[in-house]
C-alpha cells in the first residue's frame, strides 16, 4: 500500500498562540450554534475579504473535506418504503446480470461473445432507484396533465439494469431480454441507448463518452430558451445526466460546464457515478478524483454535492473529535481505496484504519465482518435520496453530484472493485450462485444452470408499489415521443422567390446569401416563423447574418444590461431575454449540441422546433462527426449549413480552413441528405423541400447544405426541374447538336469552371458540351446503390435504371465531372454512368492553401482549362480526336504537365 501523502496544503504553520486560536474558534462555533450557518459563512467571507485587503495571501482551495456535503441531520428522509425498493433493485440486479450471462452463454456456435456490461449498472443500482421511485417525472401532458417530462442521459454502460426494470414493469418482454444485443431480426435490445434502435424507449444517445454532459447542458438551456420565448412550459423540467468519473477526462464533459453556470441551470443535474475506475484501472490511482472534480465544478460556479459515505459511517465520524479519521480519508488515495473493496474486512482494518492509532481505536469494538460492511455513500439508500433532494431542489445553479460507489458491486470476487471488472460478461456457476445468496434471489439451485430471469407475481408487495410509484409521477421512463402532436403546413415555393428569380446585372448574390434570405422570408410566417432556431458560432458577420441581430434579437437569459458600441447602428448587437438567436461563440461542438436539442425538440417537447446551424465547413463533419452521428441516432430533423465550403472558395485562409471532404463524411450517415448547391433557386428548391420533409411529414432526417462566399449572377429556377435537383441532377445548359460532344457534370462553386469550359470546348475545338448541374452527388449514389441492390434481389423482374443512367442515356459523349471536393465524392457514381461511356472526375484531393481563387483551381487542376483537358483526352481515348489535341490543349492554356500531384504538394 502507499504512504501517506503529505497533505494537500502543506506543511501547517506554527501555532503561536494556541489560546487565541482556541478562542476564535470557539467565537466561530458560538456564531453558528446562536445564529445559525449562513450567519457564519457570511463572517467568514467578510474576514477573508479583509484580510485580502490588507495583503494576506490567502491561498484559493475549490474543495472540501472528504466527507459527504449534507450532515446526517440535515438528510431529507426518504418518504419510500426501503425494504421494497430494496428487493426490487435486487431483481432488477439479477436480472441484469443475467441478461448479459446468456446472451454469452446461449450461442456458442456464433463464438458466444456478445459482449454486454454488468459493473456499471451494478454501482449505479441505488442511484437509479431513486429517480425512477421519487424524482423523475414522465411526460404526462397527452394525458391532461401539465408536466412534459424529465429528461434522463443514461450511463451508457448501465442499459442492462435499465432493461430488467423495465422487464419488471412490464414494458419489455423475456423474449427480448432473451435476445439482448441481438437485432438483426428486430426481437432484440439495443446494447446501449440508441433512440434510432427502440424509437420509443431511449431518450438520448450516451455512449460515446463525453457527448452525454456536452448535449445534456445545452438540452437544459433550450428548456430555458423554450420557456422564455413563450413556446412552451418547461418550468419544472429538469435534465438529470449520469456520468462515469472515468468520462469526466472526455474534454466534452468538462467542456460547457462555464456556461450552465453562467446562465443559471438549475434544471441541469449532473451524477458522477465516481466508482474510482475506468474501463482498464483506477481513474486516479495517485490522487482522488472527486476532489479534483469538486474543485473542477465549485470554481466553475456549481453546486457540488458529495456523496461519499454510507450511514454506518456517521457514527466513526460523530467520535472523531480530533479529526483524524477525516485527515485519514482525505489521505488516502483513489488506488488505496480501490485496493479495500477487492479485499476483506480484516485488509481495510490494517491497510486503513490501523494507519494511525487513533482511528485503529475508532474501530477496535468492530468486528471485521462490521469493517467490510462500512459502505460508500452510492449504495446507500437515504443518503442517495438526501442527495437528490437537495439537488432537485437546488435554486440558480446547475449542481452536480459526485457519488462514491464500488464498481461491480455485489458481483462479488468476479468483479467487485477489480480492474476487469468493466470486461466482465461471463461469470462461472459459483460467481451467479454467489450473487444469487448476496441479494436473495428466490431461485433454487436446480434451477441456476439456466440462469432464468425473475419477476414476482402481479399482486405482490414489491410489484404493486413498483407500479404506483411510476403512477405518482405521471408514467413510465425512459419513453421517447415519436412524432410532434402538432402540426404545421410550410409555405409554398412561390413565397421565396426573391431568391427563385435571375439576378440582374450588377446585384451578384452568393448562395450564402441566397439562404440569408430565404430564411428571412421564413421568419416572417406567422405560424413557422417563431420555430426557426437561428444557431451561431461568432461567425453571422462572416455570414451576412448580422441584421438577424436587431431584427429577432440574440438569446440571453440575463437581457442586455450594458449599452452595445454599435447602439446608434441599423444591425447592432442586441441581447434578450427572449431572443431567438442562439449565439453559441466560438464552439463549434455547442452550436451542434443546440442545434441536436432543437432538432429533436418534436420528440422531447413534443414542439417542432427548425434549427438552421451554420458555419465554417471545414468546422463541421470533421471537428463534430462524433455529435453528427449521435444527431442521426437522436433521429434529429434540421438544417446544418456548411459556410465558406470547398477548397477553393475560402481563398485566403489556408489549409485548416478549407473544405474538401465534409460531403464525404456527411455521406457517411444514413440519414443525413447533403447537397452542394451553385445557384439561388437550387439552395431556395432544396430547403423547402427539406421543410416538407422535417416539418409537415415529421421524416426523421436530416439536412446539410454546403453555401459559399463567391458573388456570381444567379439564373433563376428552370420550371420543371425541381424534382431533379431534388435527385440531385439536371441539365443546366445543352450543347450544341453537333459532335463530338461530352457532358460536364458539377456542383458548387465548380459548376461554373465547366460552364466556362463548355465556352472554351466550343470556341476553341469545336466541342459541343452539355452542362450538368449536379446538387447532390451523394444522393445520386444512394439512389444507383439502392437500384443496384434490388435489381440483384429481384433478378427476373424488370431492373431499376438510376437516376444518373436515366439522365445521361439521352445525351452521348463522355462524362466529365469537376467539384471543389476530393474526387471519391463525384467517383461514386462511377457504377452507374451509361455503359460504354468514359467518365473521368476533377477533384481537391491534398491539403488547402491560400491564394487567390484562380490560382488554387490551377493548382488543384479543377479550373476550366483542366476540365477542357480532361474532356479532349476522354474523346481521344473513344477515338473521336487525335491525342495531339490535348497536348496542344496542354500547351495552350499554359498547364504544367510535370508538376506534382497536389494530393503531395
Amino acid at each position: 500500500m502507499s504512504a501517506l501523502p503529505e497533505s494537500s496544503m502543506g506543511t501547517p504553520a506554527v501555532d503561536a498562540d494556541s489560546q487565541e486560536t482556541r478562542e476564535w474558534l470557539d467565537a466561530l462555533n458560538a456564531v453558528i450554534q446562536s445564529e445559525g450557518r449562513e450567519r457564519g459563512h457570511f463572517l467568514l467571507e467578510q474576514l477573508l475579504e479583509e484580510a485580502r485587503q490588507n495583503g494576506v495571501d490567502l491561498p484559493f482551495s475549490a474543495t472540501t473535506g472528504y466527507v459527504n456535503t449534507i450532515e446526517p441531520q440535515d438528510e431529507a428522509r426518504s418518504p419510500g418504503n426501503l425494504e421494497l425498493e430494496g428487493r426490487l433493485r435486487a431483481f432488477m440486479r439479477w436480472n441484469a446480470m443475467a441478461m448479459v450471462v446468456k446472451a454469452n452463454r446461449l450461442h456458442p456456435e456464433d463464438g458466444g461473445d456478445l459482449g454486454g456490461h454488468i459493473s456499471s449498472f451494478a454501482s449505479l443500482a441505488h442511484m437509479l432507484a431513486a429517480g425512477f421511485n421519487h424524482f423523475w417525472h414522465a411526460d404526462d401532458t397527452d394525458q391532461g396533465g401539465k408536466h412534459g417530462g424529465d429528461l434522463l442521459y443514461i450511463q451508457g454502460h448501465s442499459a442492462p439494469g435499465i432493461y430488467a426494470r423495465a422487464f419488471l414493469e412490464g414494458r419489455i418482454s423475456e423474449e427480448q431480454l432473451l435476445n439482448f444485443r441481438q437485432e438483426v431480426e428486430g426481437k432484440g435490445l439495443s446494447s446501449y441507448p440508441h433512440p434510432k434502435l427502440m424509437p420509443e424507449f431511449w431518450q438520448f444517445p450516451t455512449v460515446s463518452m463525453g457527448l452525454g454532459p456536452l448535449m445534456a447542458i445545452y438540452q437544459a438551456r433550450f428548456l430555458k430558451y423554450l420557456h422564455a420565448r413563450g413556446i412552451a412550459d418547461t418550468s419544472e423540467r429538469k435534465v438529470w445526466a449520469f456520468l462515469g468519473d472515468g468520462e469526466m477526462d472526455e474534454p466534452e464533459s468538462l467542456g460547457a460546464i462555464g456556461l450552465a453556470a453562467r446562465e443559471g441551470l438549475d434544471n441541469l443535474i449532473f451524477v458522477v457515478n465516481c466508482n474510482l475506475q475506468r474501463l482498464d484501472g483506477p481513474v486516479r490511482g495517485n490522487g482522488k478524483i472527486i476532489q479534483e472534480l469538486e474543485g473542477e465544478f465549485r470554481g466553475s460556479g456549481w453546486n457540488v454535492i458529495k456523496l461519499i459515505w454510507g450511514s454506518n459511517w456517521d457514527p466513526l465520524l460523530a467520535r472523531d473529535k480530533d479529526g483524524a479519521l477525516r485527515k485519514l480519508m482525505m489521505d488516502t488515495l483513489d488506488g488505496d481505496y480501490q485496493a479495500f473493496k477487492a479485499n476483506d474486512g480484516a485488509f481495510v482494518r490494517k491497510h486503513f484504519f490501523e494507519r494511525d492509532p487513533r482511528t485503529a481505536k475508532l474501530v477496535e469494538h468492530m468486528s471485521d465482518d462490521d469493517i467490510w460492511a462500512l459502505r460508500r455513500g452510492g449504495h446507500d439508500a437515504q443518503k442517495v435520496y438526501a442527495a437528490f433532494h437537495r439537488a432537485h431542489h437546488h435554486k440558480g445553479q446547475p449542481t452536480v453530484l459526485l457519488v462514491k460507489t464500488v464498481k461491480g458491486y455485489g458481483m462479488g470476487k468476479s468483479g467487485e472493485g477489480k480492474n476487469t471488472a468493466h470486461q466482465t460478461k461471463k461469470l462461472t456457476d459459483e460467481d451467479i450462485k454467489y450473487f444469487r445468496d448476496r441479494f436473495n434471489i428466490p431461485i433454487p439451485d436446480s434451477e441456476l444452470p439456466k440462469i432464468p430471469f425473475y419477476k414476482p407475481a402481479d399482486d405482490t408487495p414489491e410489484m404493486q408499489y413498483l407500479h404506483a410509484r411510476r403512477k405518482e409521477l405521471g408514467g413510465y421512463l425512459p419513453h421517447r415521443r415519436t412524432k410532434a402532436s402538432e402540426q404545421f403546413t410550410v409555405p409554398s415555393l412561390d413565397i421565396f422567390k426573391a431568391v427563385l428569380e435571375p439576378t440582374t446585372a450588377g446585384r451578384e448574390i452568393s448562395t450564402t446569401q441566397a439562404y440569408v434570405r430565404f430564411l428571412t422570408q421564413l421568419l416572417r410566417d406567422q405560424a413557422i416563423g417563431p420555430r426557426v432556431v437561428p444557431i451561431l458560432v461568432d461567425e453571422a458577420r462572416t455570414f451576412g447574418m448580422e441584421g438577424l441581430f436587431r431584427q429577432i434579437g440574440i438569446y440571453n437569459p440575463k437581457g442586455q444590461q450594458y449599452t452595445p458600441v454599435d447602439r446608434d447602428q441599423v444591425m447592432y448587437y442586441k441581447e434578450e431575454t427572449n431572443g431567438q438567436i442562439l449565439q453559441e461563440g466560438i464552439n463549434e461542438a455547442g452550436g451542434m449540441a443546440s442545434w441536436i436539442a432543437a432538432a429533436t425538440s418534436y420528440s422531447t417537447n413534443n414542439r417542432i422546433m427548425i434549427p438552421f446551424y451554420v458555419y465554417y465547413s471545414m468546422f463541421g463533419f470533421q471537428r463534430i462527426g462524433d455529435l453528427a452521428w449521435a444527431a442521426g441516432d437522436m433521429q434529429a430533423r434540421g438544417f446544418l449549413l456548411g459556410g465558406t465550403s470547398g477548397r477553393t472558395t475560402l481563398n485566403g485562409e489556408g489549409l485548416q480552413h478549407e473544405d474538401g471532404h465534409s460531403h464525404i463524411l456527411a455521406g457517411t450517415i444514413p440519414n443525413c441528405v447533403s447537397y452542394d448547391p451553385t445557384f439561388a433557386h437550387e439552395v431556395a428548391v432544396i430547403m423547402h423541400h427539406g421543410l416538407k420533409r422535417m416539418v409537415e411529414r415529421q421524416e426523421n432526417v436530416f439536412f446539410y447544405i454546403t453555401l459559399l462566399n463567391e458573388n456570381y449572377g444567379m439564373p433563376g429556377l428552370k420550371p420543371g426541374t425541381e424534382e431533379q435537383i431534388i435527385k440531385g441532377m439536371y441539365l443546366l445548359e445543352e450543347g450544341a447538336k453537333k459532335t463530338p460532344r461530352v457532358n460536364l457534370l458539377g456542383s458548387g462553386t465548380i459548376l461554373r469552371e465547366s460552364m466556362a469550359a463548355k465556352a472554351l470546348l466550343e470556341a476553341d475545338w469545336g466541342v459541343a458540351a452539355n452542362i450538368w448541374s449536379c446538387p447532390s452527388f451523394n444522393e445520386l449514389a444512394r439512389d444507383g446503390q439502392d437500384c443496384e441492390r434490388w435489381n440483384l434481389l429481384h433478378p427476373t423482374e424488370t431492373p431499376k435504371v438510376p437516376f444518373v443512367t436515366e439522365q445521361l442515356s439521352a445525351h452521348a459523349g463522355p462524362v466529365i465531372a469537376s467539384t471543389d471536393y476530393i474526387k471519391n465524392y463525384a467517383e461514386q457514381i462511377r457504377a452507374f454512368i451509361p455503359k460504354g461511356r468514359s467518365y473521368k472526375v476533377l477533384g481537391t484531393d491534398g491539403f488547402g492553401r491560400s491564394d487567390f481563387r484562380s490560382k488554387l483551381r490551377c493548382h488543384f487542376e479543377v479550373n476550366r482549362h483542366y476540365i477542357v483537358v480532361a474532356a479532349l483526352k476522354a474523346l481521344a481515348d473513344e477515338g473521336s480526336v487525335p491525342a495531339t489535341v490535348v497536348a496542344e490543349a496542354i500547351a495552350k492554356y499554359g498547364l504544367n504537365a510535370d508538376k506534382i500531384n497536389p494530393l503531395y504538394a
